[in-house]
Formats: structure tokens, C-alpha cells, sequence
């Protein structure tokens, strides 16, 4: 007689059998579960493929008289205890059982079934999902807690690091690196991730051409020859071509960031690979941050004698520890409204000993990067860090300068409901006439679905704000300084802070309501996605033609004051961006330049002319 074993799949038609010998504890957890179902979700015994055909050896028999489904539901499917009371009678078989999760049935045939072993198998799927989250894992976090459900409060998405291109937590600080010349002055995350960086900057160079062209042309004149340039903005690809650039007219460059979240390491990698002195990595603390300022600033045997700001931090480091290098530097150039704002207040109080330009109020800085810059990357930065869909939601921005008008018309064109708190009546008028609703924020703050801040100023939206938003609300700030959220007053005990995914923060309130924070405060826009390269090219080549005419202006062309970029300056900046659009400028005749009262090269407007 042959002997034929039948797979798991085929005995399912029997579970009542398995259940009659199980003890209840036992029984209880395939309960309401199919016992295929079950056997899917575990391995095979042997480690195969489940999709893979059984061998012939375990394959059921052929199908015959009083086979299949029918044959299940028959009263001679009755008769199959037989085998279990001959297992009972077997006090091995018993034991055998127990020790494995599974029996042999014999039926009346002769025919030797397997039968699954469900609960076995079902603990082990357990098991293995306990162990995946005790594992160690090589996988960025960021990575992983995209993975995971986003409401998650499991230890990896809960507590997952803002520096997600590394599962390296040791303290850049605390790491001895040198680059390929055996430097070691920089502190950055990792120096290995310099090629990768240096592909990132080679790309950037394709989007800034009049920077490229400035290197080209003024490569062979060094306009900045002797200057020593520290500088503390974002380091993104973007402002490596621009410290390359310094570095290619005659400048010696050491370098911070300007923001905690906003460098991209690798880029820092790169640069500090190409021999430039840069201390920053993406995920600082705040201690961090000043330190890394401190080290671009106190080293032995070089003192700056230019300064590129971007937020005023470095300036009000100098004038905080190292009040006596102002007698050496030249000049400062400062590129943000919030640096400007502290730059007029040292000047008001007789306190700035240096010329300063404020490169943030150039037309070529107010209308490209602030306004169409912020055009495009609002919707970038929402979209990476919430995934969100634009259309029908209600969205009050703070702020209708050229930031945020940039904000409401992009969401505007994806169909946002968009409201406007202004303080300037021109610019709350504007706001009207472009079609916003003008409203004070305690009017729409209990409806809105997102809250953006761009006004450079402080506690615009207040813990009273916060308490009242409505929940899942977003808030985020689109302006310099992470001082327009009050997020410190959401730092108390009552309060629970959730970590959903890199830059992402659930706040939640004893009730359970919750907003969802971006960035803590800070600079969405770098913080949680990239800006348009082309757009910083502008500012990037307004920024080195301000440090060029400050560090070559004759002594006494500028006082101890703050400056607008010259207008020519500005126009120039705009000229070389043009061959990228394939544009070609109309010229002025000379009988229309006289009617005009202007010179035919410009500058074509007075410096009162507003864009």
C-alpha cells in the first residue's frame, strides 16, 4: 500500500479535528483566521519559496471518486477521528504533538496526512515582527520611518534624527577627520561623502550662469586678492559655487551655517575636501551652532577682513567676543531681513563701526529670490514633510511682502482657500487687490488648515494662537529667524511632543487635539526641501558684487553706515541671467536716451523707482 503525505494547504478541509485534541489557550489564537491564511503569512518549513510547486513526494493525490470539496462535507469525513484515536492511545504521538504544533492523521485509506501546524507558525510571524523592531538597522532613519505608519510612536520614528544621511550619532565634534591633503580644519559630518557632494555642486553650476560668468571674467584680475571672507549662510550646493567662486577671485573663505537644519552634508563634505575651512553638519544644536561660528572666527594667525552674513548671528558673535577684529574689516554684506532689521539698529545707536549693504532690500534679492523663489519651494517644503493635497484648504499667511505674495499665489493656483494678515496698509491693499481676504489671524485661526509666518518679526503666532488651532493644523514659518512661532511656550509639561518623521513634529494637547509642527519654527523652505537653483544664482552673484565693492571701494566712499546695492549693480546682475532665456535687450537711440535724460548703458531707473 502506498503511503502519500498530503500538504497544509489540503488538510484546511479538517479543522476540526486539530481543534478537538487542542487545550483552549492553544486553540484560541487561529480563531477567526483561515488556515491557509495563516500558513501564508509564515515561511515555509524549509526556507523556499511559497509560491514554489510542493515535490512530488508532497504532492495530493490525484484526484479520484469522493475527492475534493465535496468529499470534505461528507459523512465520510466523519470517520477521520479515527486517526486521533489512535494518536490518544499513543502516549509518543501525544507528546510529539505538543512538542512540534503538529500531527500525522491517518485515514482509513492508509493515506498519512500533515497537518499544519497553525499556531506554531503564527507565534513565529509574532516573533519575527517583535524581533524586526529590537533589530539594529543600517537603513537612514528617514528612510525607515517613512516606512513605518507616520502616527507611529515606535523608538525609530519617534526619536528619529534630523542628520538622515548617516546612522553615524557620534558628534562631529568628537571625530579627528582630515581631507585628502591632510587638512584638518573643518568639522563637518563625514568627509567620505565629499564625491557625492561634488556631483551635487558640478549640477548647481548649470543653474547659476552669471556666476560662472562673473568667475570667468574676473578670474584673471582677482578682484578679491588679500581678502580674507568669513561666512556664515545656508551650505547648500548653491553657496559652495558661490565660495568657490570667491575663492577662484583671490579670496581666502572660512565658513558656518546659518541655520541648524538647512546643510546639506555632503556638500560641507565636498568643499571641505576642496581645501576650504567649513564647520557645519545638518542637525547641530544650538551649542553646535556657536561653536562652529567661534571656530570660523577665532583661529590663530587669521582675522577676517570681510564679512558675508545671512540672519546677523556672525556679526553679533564679532561684536559680542571679538569686538577689536571690526578694526580690520571692511565692510559687512548681509543678505536677510533679519540681519538688515539688526544691522539698522547698531547703525541707530551709533554702534556699526563697519559699512554695511544690504543686499536683502536689492531689487534683484526682493523680487527673484523672495518672491518667485518662495513662489515655487512653499509647495516643495508642504509637500515633502506633510503629503498634502492643496486644493480646498484654508491657509492664512502672515506677512504680504514679496515672501509672502510668492506663498499665496502658488497656493492660490492649487486651489487654497488663501487669507492675508497684513500691518502695512499698501501692502495689505495690494494683498485685497490681488484678491486675498485680509483678516486678522484671531478671525480664521480656529478654521484654517495651515499657518504660514513670513513677516521677519517675533511671536506672531502666540501659544494663545496654538491653543486655538483647530487640530491636525499646520504650522510653519517661511521668513529668516525661527522667532515668528512662539514654539518655545509648547515646551511645557502638558504638552506632548511626537516625532513623525524628519523635520515633522506632532505637538498634542491633554485632549488629544494636536498640530503638526514643521522644521520647529525655522526656515521651512531649506530646512525640509531645496530652493531653485537658478533663482539663487541671482543672489549669489548680488552677494559677491557687494563684497567686491565693498572690499575695493576708496576709503571714504562709504561711512560707517548701511547701503543699498548701486542700481548699476543691480542691473548688471539681471543682464547676465538673460542669455539663459535666449532675451535680447532693445537699445535706447541716442535722440531717445536724450529725451530721456538718461545714459543708453544705464542705469535705466532713479534708486527711489519701485519694481
Amino acid at each position: 500500500m502506498s503511503v502519500q503525505v498530503v500538504s497544509a494547504a489540503a488538510t484546511a478541509k479538517v479543522p476540526e479535528v486539530e481543534l478537538e485534541d487542542l487545550s483552549p489557550s492553544e486553540a484560541e489564537p487561529q480563531l477567526g483566521r483561515s488556515t491557509s491564511a495563516v500558513s501564508a503569512m509564515a515561511p515555509p518549513a524549509g526556507g523556499g519559496d511559497p509560491e514554489a510547486p510542493a515535490p512530488a513526494a508532497e504532492r495530493p493525490p490525484a484526484p479520484g471518486p469522493g475527492s475534493g470539496p465535496a468529499a470534505a462535507l461528507s459523512p465520510a469525513a466523519g470517520k477521520v477521528p479515527q486517526a486521533s484515536a489512535m494518536k490518544r492511545s499513543d502516549p509518543h504521538h501525544q507528546h510529539q504533538r505538543h512538542r512540534d504544533g503538529g500531527e500525522a492523521l491517518v485515514s482509513p485509506d492508509g493515506t498519512v496526512t500533515e497537518a499544519p501546524r497553525t499556531v506554531k507558525k503564527q507565534i513565529q510571524f509574532a516573533d519575527q515582527k517583535q524581533e524586526f523592531n529590537k533589530r539594529p538597522t543600517k537603513i537612514g532613519r528617514r528612510s525607515l520611518s517613512r516606512s513605518i505608519s507616520q502616527s507611529s510612536t515606535d523608538s525609530y520614528s519617534s526619536a528619529a534624527s534630523y542628520t538622515d544621511s548617516s546612522d553615524d550619532e557620534t558628534s562631529p565634534r568628537d571625530k579627528q577627520q582630515k581631507n585628502s591633503k591632510g587638512s584638518s580644519d573643518f568639522c563637518v559630518k563625514n568627509i567620505k561623502q565629499a564625491e557625492f557632494g561634488r556631483r551635487e555642486i558640478e549640477i548647481a553650476e548649470q543653474e547659476m550662469p552669471a556666476l560662472m560668468a562673473l568667475r570667468k571674467r574676473a578670474q584673471g584680475e582677482k578682484p578679491l586678492a588679500g581678502a580674507k571672507i568669513v561666512g556664515c549662510t545656508h551650505i547648500t550646493a548653491q553657496t559652495a559655487v558661490l565660495m568657490e567662486t570667491l575663492g577662484a577671485l583671490g579670496a581666502q573663505c572660512r565658513w558656518a551655517a546659518c541655520n541648524i537644519y538647512s546643510t546639506l552634508n555632503e556638500v560641507a563634505a565636498a568643499l571641505a575636501e576642496s581645501g576650504f575651512p567649513v564647520f557645519a553638519w545638518k542637525g547641530e544644536s544650538e551649542d553646535d551652532f556657536w561653536w562652529c561660528i567661534d571656530r570660523c572666527v577665532n583661529v590663530e594667525g587669521w582675522q577676517p577682513n570681510m564679512i558675508l552674513d545671512d540672519g546677523g548671528d556672525l556679526t553679533h558673535w564679532i561684536y559680542k567676543k571679538y569686538p577689536n577684529m571690526f578694526k580690520k574689516i571692511k565692510g559687512i554684506v548681509e543678505e536677510s531681513v533679519t540681519g538688515v532689521h539688526r544691522l539698522y539698529q547698531l547703525s541707530k545707536a551709533g554702534k556699526l563701526c563697519v559699512p554695511a549693504m544690504n543686499v536683502n532690500d536689492s531689487v534683484t534679492k526682493q523680487k527673484f529670490d523672495n518672491l518667485y523663489c518662495c513662489r515655487e519651494s512653499i509647495l516643495d517644503g508642504l509637500k515633502r514633510t506633510t503629503d498634502m493635497m492643496f486644493g480646498g484648504k484654508q491657509v492664512v499667511v502672515c506677512g504680504y511682502g514679496e515672501v509672502g505674495k510668492g506663498c499665496c499665489a502658488a497656493l492660490k493656483a492649487m486651489g487654497s482657500i488663501v487669507y492675508v494678515t497684513e500691518i502695512d496698509p499698501i501692502c495689505a491693499l495690494q494683498a485685497c487687490m490681488d484678491g486675498f481676504r485680509l483678516v486678522k489671524l484671531n478671525e480664521v485661526i480656529r478654521q484654517v488648515d495651515i499657518v504660514i509666518t513670513c513677516t521677519g518679526n517675533k511671536n506672531v503666532v502666540t501659544r494663545e494662537h496654538l491653543d486655538r488651532m483647530k487640530n491636525s493644523c499646520i504650522v510653519c514659518n517661511m521668513g529668516h529667524s525661527n522667532t515668528e512661532i512662539d514654539v518655545a511656550s509648547l515646551r511645557t509639561p502638558e504638552l506632548t511632543w511626537e516625532r513623525v518623521r524628519s523635520q515633522v513634529d506632532h505637538v498634542i494637547w491633554p485632549d488629544g487635539k494636536r498640530i503638526v509642527l514643521l522644521a520647529e519654527g525655522r526656515l521651512l523652505n531649506l530646512s525640509c526641501s531645496t530652493v531653485p537653483t537658478f533663482v539663487l544664482s541671482i543672489t549669489a552673484t548680488t552677494q559677491a558684487l557687494a563684497l567686491i565693492e565693498l572690499y575695493n571701494a576708496p576709503e571714504g566712499r562709504y561711512k560707517q553706515d548701511v547701503y543699498l546695492l548701486p542700481k548699476k549693480m543691480d542691473e548688471y546682475v539681471a543682464s547676465l541671467h538673460l542669455p539663459t532665456f535666449d532675451a535680447h535687450l532693445t537699445e535706447l537711440t541716442d535722440e531717445q536716451a536724450k529725451y530721456l535724460g538718461l545714459n543708453k548703458n544705464g542705469p535705466f531707473k532713479p534708486n527711489y523707482y519701485r519694481y
